[in-house]
């Protein structure tokens, strides 16, 4: 800050140094004395506002852009003030009699950087000229956030939320954030608020009913079969409430409605994607169980950000880019988990960011599991197991069915694993500090 300070009146003592001469030398008559003060304080507020533009473009307040054109339009206004004095001025200038107006130079002498002064510290950012400079984009980047920071800013968003009633798209993204951490009890709330500001959104209406059906351990039947409904009354071509729809029927199994919403479904959704390939496997055992064969799991979507990923891929259909294997519970940790507790299956990068790119989630009394992850799990279309030649894949029990590792949970897991490896032996046997 004390550069900032030398170099204000520095540029103050120049300003006033073109002034204050103007001011002590012979004055020409009343009329003469008043355009040429007014010409010279304007020019000196102009300089001093010049100055400060200066300064924030330096701190950060004013970018580039900004800062032209208002420097622009100072410069305008200087040359307009210069166009100013004419040769009537001049004349009177050269017959007045002599006076010496001390007064009006002791005025704009310290009165001007006073003023000038007292203004930026009401309405400017003195503290930003000691604020550190942001860090670097690259170090926000993903590769560089902690469980515990991303835990953070949900909770920051979460604070911000409740003094923001009325802002849909915070409450959508929260809904979301939720949604992506596994965290559905707080997703479902989050999009009741976001649904009441938005009723007729169908989009929100069948993520609602999504993380609902996650809550009712993946079925859609009830609240969540309701709020699918509503949003195909709204949007009869929303991807994924047909694909819930589809989940629906098939649960109650009515084979033929399930057939007609995952083919309506399929017809609308981009080809060669995961959630078209789900949709397909799907329609394979919806066809099977209609003509009396035994029925499958379907593969509808399920607690996603969007309907470009399904929570649960059949993990005898691998994809390309897969790691397939067992998970266990270690003798030694029986007694620490109970049958309820969440088991999370997932693979991440070897080396990179921390993010899941494929998860998967049971509960320790369907253990030992066998799994597969690819990438019809990912967590984001640019986080997919295909993008990681190597990864390490773990498991894990949360009694809080947090995604977010907390301290009492147990974990086991392995590294190194190249894509396409199968019959992985993942052993729980670790409980985290």
């Amino acid at each position: 800050m004390t550069l900032f300070w030398i170099l204000t009146a520095a540029l103050t003592a120049l300003a006033l140094a073109h002034v204050l001469p103007v001011l002590l030398r012979s004055r020409p008559a009343k009329a003469a004395l008043d355009a040429a003060a007014r010409r010279a304080s304007t020019l000196a507020i102009l300089r001093e506002q010049a100055a400060q533009l200066d300064a924030e473009l330096a701190s950060g307040q004013l970018d580039a852009k900004q800062h032209r054109a208002a420097r622009e339009d100072i410069e305008r206004r200087v040359l307009e003030e210069a166009d100013a004095v004419g040769p009537t001025t001049k004349t009177l200038a050269t017959n007045a009699p002599a006076e010496r107006p001390w007064k009006s130079a002791w005025l704009l002498g310290l009165g001007v950087p006073l003023l000038v002064g007292t203004i930026y510290s009401r309405v400017g950012s003195p503290q930003a000229i000691d604020a550190p400079p942001p860090p670097p984009v690259a170090s926000l980047g993903a590769d560089n956030v902690t469980d515990a920071q991303v835990e953070e800013l949900v909770t920051k968003l979460a604070t911000a939320m409740e003094q923001k009633p009325d802002d849909l798209a915070g409450w959508t993204l929260l809904a979301r954030t939720y949604a992506v951490l596994q965290r559905y009890t707080e997703a479902s709330k989050a999009y009741a608020r976001a649904s009441a500001l938005a009723p007729n959104d169908a989009q929100l209406l069948a993520d609602h009913a999504d993380v609902l059906a996650m809550l009712q351990g993946q079925k859609i039947s009830g609240e969540p079969a309701r709020l699918v409904t509503r949003a195909l009354q709204i949007d009869p071509k929303n991807l994924k409430a047909l694909a819930l729809a589809g989940g629906a029927a098939y649960e109650a199994g009515q084979y033929p409605q399930a057939i007609e919403y995952w083919t309506l479904a399929r017809r609308l959704s981009p080809p060669d994607t995961p959630f078209s390939e789900n949709l397909d496997r799907s329609l394979v055992d919806a066809r099977r169980a209609l003509q009396g064969g035994a029925p499958g799991v379907p593969e509808a979507p399920t607690a996603t950000a969007d309907t470009g990923a399904a929570a649960q891929p059949s993990p005898s259909v691998p994809g390309p880019a897969h790691v397939a294997g067992t998970v266990s519970l270690s003798p030694a940790l029986a007694g620490k988990a109970a049958p309820g507790d969440t088991v999370f299956i997932f693979a991440r990068a070897a080396e990179g960011p921390r993010m899941p790119l494929a998860i998967l989630r049971r509960t320790v009394a369907d253990l030992p599991i066998q799994f597969t992850l690819d990438d019809a799990m990912a967590m984001s279309p640019a986080m997919k197991l295909s993008n990681f030649p190597v990864v390490v894949v773990g498991a894990r029990v949360s009694k809080t069915g947090n995604a977010l590792p907390s301290p009492g949970d147990l974990s086991g897991q392995a590294s190194g694993v190249k894509l396409g490896a199968e019959g992985l032996q993942i052993v729980i046997d670790t409980v985290q500090p």
